[in-house]
């Protein structure tokens, strides 16, 4: 973002216009109208910090009307060098709405930066009450800025930290919402292969849906430290050092908080291992997304994620590996068969995600798919492809194979008949972005898209139902034989979707 220097007839022009646009809409729909400002010092009045905290606050205005069942007539919005600006005319009593939003410009550090101006069908704006404080040294800030006791660089500097500080509580508590959730929707996703989910234990006697909701509660704190801990190695601004740790510094420091989540997890689940190989994963890429956070553009992308929790593993992972002592089922088919598992996976920056599950899992969400489904499937895909040290450990490499090659049979070229997925014909789906831009009508009969290789060599042949899931999970279930390192794989995937929706 281009940051401008604004004049004071540009300032004064600005408010002139805010206020007529406050009169038509009273004038309009003769409710109490809100105007959102942001509340900067300077002569720059929009920059990237303070239009993220905007959008914050924009978010928590639409949040709270329909917490309040506040209707809203007419919502509009500017983005302009003077300022961002944001109108509503909301159909509720004007103290109602001015409470709403002094709960709001109090509710994060952020909100000290917000007018949310309520104006009256009488034409007048109510005044907020308490009195704030001066952003830098606490005191009343009217006192403060009559006698401008602080320079215009000290009130910016106080801004940047303050906004800096909002944006990051809020990323850090997404990302801990975002990393339950997605180990609470994985062990949801029904029918999968061997696996706990809502229809049965799978092939386990020892885990079912309860002690996995338990553990995936347990550890909703561990993902925030995950993300403080990288954000602070990274970042030396308010540390006390001199300068960055390296990616793999950080890794070895995760490893002590991740050793305590598996402790909270067992005794949540009374001494089941539900998510060990989920606390290493996701408990690496929210590392990774706090070394990559900044506050000016926010939540990294999916590819930049993938390549830091590589950067941060690699090197270390590759050095154990030859002589692994970690006493876990990981270790022994390691020694038996030279698969690397997930510490393999991680260290490669999660190929089997960027490249399998994650593509797949948005194809089919983008063919009308629901995420469950498109869970299931996805999940499907991995089995077939990902050498899973879970399968080796209960079935050997016969059992494995036959895990592989009955998911891949299920995914078999597309065939003529009605689609399993009751969405369409298969052989008349669409790509979810084709080349062309043509529909599926016009295309050659038999001219199955789902079948071509897309941009990236994807194919996802046929469309499995979920009956005939259900059907592979009986027989995983009859044959002992569970893909737990997949489940891992899949919960990463609903993850990064979930982030690259926050994102976008």
């Amino acid at each position: 973002m281009i940051e401008q220097e604004i004049t004071l007839s540009e300032i004064l022009l600005a408010r002139e216009e805010r206020v007529a646009i406050q009169n038509a809409l009273l004038a309009e729909y003769k409710v109490p109208v809100i105007s959102f400002t942001m509340n900067m010092a300077g002569p720059v009045k929009r920059t990237a910090l303070s239009h993220r905290a905007f959008l914050w606050g924009l978010e928590q205005l639409r949040l709270g009307f329909l917490q309040n069942r506040m209707a809203v007539k007419k919502e509009y919005s500017r983005s302009l060098p003077t300022g961002d600006e944001a109108y509503f005319a909301v159909d509720a009593p004007a103290e109602r709405v001015k409470a709403l939003c002094v709960e709001i410009e109090e509710a994060n550090r952020m909100g000290r930066f917000f007018d949310m101006d309520v104006i009256g069908t009488d034409g007048n704006k109510l005044e907020r009450g308490a009195e704030r404080s001066c952003i830098v040294c606490g005191k009343p800030g009217r006192d403060c800025a009559s006698r401008r006791l602080h320079t215009v660089a000290e009130l910016q500097a106080a801004t940047a930290v303050q906004l800096s500080w909002g944006l990051r509580e809020d990323d850090r508590r997404r990302i801990g919402a975002l990393s339950t959730q997605a180990l609470l929707e994985e062990v949801a996703v029904t029918p999968k292969p061997g696996l706990v989910d809502r229809a049965n234990n799978g092939a386990h006697r020892d885990m079912d849906l309860m002690r996995f909701q338990a553990s995936a509660a347990a550890l909703a704190p561990y993902w925030e430290e995950c993300f403080l801990h990288g954000w602070q190695d990274a970042h030396v601004e308010e540390q006390d050092r001199a300068c960055p740790r390296l990616p793999a510094e950080t890794f070895a420091a995760l490893r002590p908080f991740g050793k305590r989540a598996e402790r909270d997890m067992l005794a949540a689940t009374g001494g089941v291992n539900t998510h060990k190989g989920a606390i290493f994963t996701l408990g690496v890429l929210c590392g990774a997304i706090g070394r990559l956070w900044t506050a000016e553009a926010g939540l990294p992308d999916t590819e930049a994620i993938l390549n830091e929790a590589a950067a941060m593993t690699r090197e270390t992972l590759e050095a154990e590996l030859p002589a692994a002592s970690w006493n876990t089922a990981g270790e022994a088919v390691y020694r038996k068969y030279g698969v690397r598992g997930i510490r393999g996976q991680a260290a490669d920056g999660l190929p089997a995600v960027r490249e399998i599950s994650l593509p797949v899992f948005r194809k089919l969400l983008a063919l009308g798919l629901d995420r469950n489904h498109a869970a299931a499937v996805s999940l499907l895909h991995l089995i077939a492809k990902v050498e899973d040290t879970n399968l080796l450990h209960r079935g050997g490499p016969e059992g494995a194979a036959w895990a592989k090659d009955a998911a891949a049979a299920l995914l078999a070229a597309c065939r003529d008949e009605p689609c399993s997925s009751g969405i369409r014909n298969e052989c008349d789906l669409p790509e979810a972005n084709p080349d062309d831009g043509s529909a599926a009508k016009d295309r050659p009969a038999g001219d199955c898209l789902l079948r071509k290789p897309d941009k990236q060599g994807l194919s996802l042949h046929k469309i499995p139902s979920l009956e005939e899931i259900a059907e592979l999970d009986r027989q995983f279930i009859e044959k002992n034989l569970s893909p737990g390192g997949c489940a891992d794989l899949l919960a990463v995937t609903l993850f990064l979707d979930a982030l690259s929706r926050e994102t976008t």
